[in-house]
């Protein structure tokens, strides 16, 4: 539907679509910022004092993200405190982990690395949001800027932008990460990509393009063969994580689906490997820890210590810059979900 045809039907637009500030107002969560984005069917919160990490996305009123048990939370002293920062990790449909550190927390040479990074609780700088016409494409989106930094250290900005369009069913989100130090920096990096009940239960299917799947540690082995099928809840049963070995197309993209059929939804995560050659997966069956993550990432699920000891932490030059575009589309029934499988399994 073009624009006069739409505004025929509406007084405002923002019937169908909108970007509006948001304050939370109590709890944890009290004085937080952020935005909400209506694209018809498709809704996100976009969480301005949390990195512009996406807290929540639904589609159709079904809610696709995973929240843990801690809730929604602004910034807190658990952030990164070491091994208590779980208790302020609350999942959302995807956070940012990094820059210096991913994964578990650490100290080297004497320096405290929190656990998946400081960057997740970075507030959001010279934010932008706006909704508007382009011809007859209604554009929504939020940008901002995130900086790690310190006296005497990193000085490291990443230049977000969330998007959307009227009409389609996709979230495209584009990173932009720079240096401006005067010296080699670090630059460590997960995408931890959240799916929730009850988009996720014991009918959801993975379709990721790996050649080999391995288990982090022994809690995992022996479940490498079901990294693609979910289970039902169980009670206290552990964490299981997997590395696998992507396989893109010629031109370094992948696509990775999580389908559930009988409910009529599927997300496609669409990247490219340049900047991302890892991924790995989180998968937690534990009761009441219900979620599935998939990360992109530029380094290993064993995080800093590791890259140090093999001599491969990646870095990033003075005032050079790396980018990397996120795309989330939901396939909306069974003959979108049955071509994306069919176009899965010609790669």
């Amino acid at each position: 539907m073009n624009k006069q045809e739409l505004l025929k039907y509406t007084g405002s637009v923002q019937q169908v679509a909108y970007v509006r500030p948001v304050t939370y107002m109590e709890g944890r969560a009290g004085g937080m910022k952020a935005y909400e984005m209506k694209n018809g069917p498709l809704s996100c919160r976009i969480l301005t004092d949390k990195c512009l990490d996406v807290g929540a996305v639904s589609y159709k009123g079904i809610n696709l993200s995973f929240l843990s048990k801690p809730g929604l939370q602004g910034r807190a002293h658990y952030d990164t405190n070491g091994e208590e920062a779980v208790r302020s990790i609350m999942g959302g449909f995807f956070f940012t982990s990094g820059l210096e550190n991913i994964c578990a927390p650490c100290t080297i040479d004497g320096v405290d690395y929190p656990m998946h990074g400081r960057i997740r609780t970075t507030p959001a700088e010279h934010i932008s949001a706006d909704a508007y016409w382009e011809d007859d494409r209604y554009i929504l989106k939020v940008s901002g800027e995130m900086r790690e930094a310190a006296l005497f250290g990193e000085n490291l900005v990443l230049r977000r932008e969330i998007r959307t369009e009227l009409g389609g069913k996709s979230i495209t989100v584009t990173d932009e990460f720079e240096n401006e130090a005067y010296r080699d920096e670090p630059l460590m990096l997960l995408y931890h990509i959240n799916l929730g009940y009850p988009f996720l239960d014991e009918n959801t299917r993975l379709f990721i393009p790996t050649g080999k799947v391995t288990a982090r540690d022994s809690d995992g082995e022996g479940h490498e063969a079901e990294y693609d099928r979910m289970d039902p809840p169980k009670e206290n049963e552990p964490e299981y994580v997997f590395i696998h070995s992507i396989r893109p197309d010629a031109e370094g993209n992948v696509d990775v689906l999580a389908v559930n059929e009988p409910l009529g939804l599927g997300i496609k995560l669409s990247y490219n490997v340049k900047n991302l050659p890892y991924f790995m997966e989180w998968k937690s069956t534990a009761a009441g820890d219900y979620v599935i993550g998939l990360e992109p990432a530029n380094s290993s699920v064993y995080g800093r210590p590791y890259h140090e000891k093999e001599g491969t932490v990646h870095r990033i030059a003075p005032f050079a810059k790396e980018k990397n575009v996120l795309t989330f589309t939901v396939l909306d029934g069974a003959e979108e979900i049955g071509a994306a499988i069919e176009e899965f399994k010609k790669r």
